[in-house]
């Protein structure tokens, strides 16, 4: 089974149960390091998560995957935060997003920049806004390559 596919299928098994108690399924990854696979799963909710949380998820995924057994590969299961940096994948992240201190790549230059680290002002689908200093970028949502909460130091 591709990667795409995996994380897909993970996706559908975990939602509902994360659904259920109140968490939000912020990425899966399945990524090879070396020699080894992982399947990690980023998740969230209100207030945060705690060690208790990842393991309750961590066990029923686990289960999950033993039943349908969907990756043919030996993997790690990896359950655990976005952490303080977290990835904007989804267009409700970018909103929950606004008014906080972001770092977004462009796939190629916007007013001669591929890096914007500064406050997310507005996201409308097509265009997110970021001010970095006085100036503010409006950027073609097709062209963000990536984006994620940013630690301002």
């Amino acid at each position: 089974m591709s990667t795409p596919n995996i994380k897909s299928v993970v996706e559908n098994m975990v939602t509902p149960f994360l659904d259920e108690h109140g968490f939000e399924l912020v990425d899966v990854e399945y990524v090879k390091e070396g020699s080894s696979w992982f399947l990690r799963v980023y998740v969230d909710k209100d207030g945060g998560i705690d060690i208790e949380d990842c393991g309750r998820i961590s066990e029923f995924l686990s289960l999950q995957l033993d039943e349908n057994d969907p990756i043919t590969d030996m993997y790690f299961l990896e359950v655990s935060s976005p952490g303080a940096e977290r990835p904007l994948k989804k267009s409700k992240d970018y909103v929950k997003a606004i008014g906080k201190h972001v770092f977004i790549t462009t796939y190629e230059s916007v007013n001669g920049l591929k890096e914007f680290e500064g406050t997310l002002v507005s996201f409308d689908e097509q265009t997110v806004v970021v001010s970095v200093g006085k100036k503010a970028h409006e950027l073609p949502f097709t062209k963000v390559a990536s984006a994620r909460l940013a630690i301002q130091f």
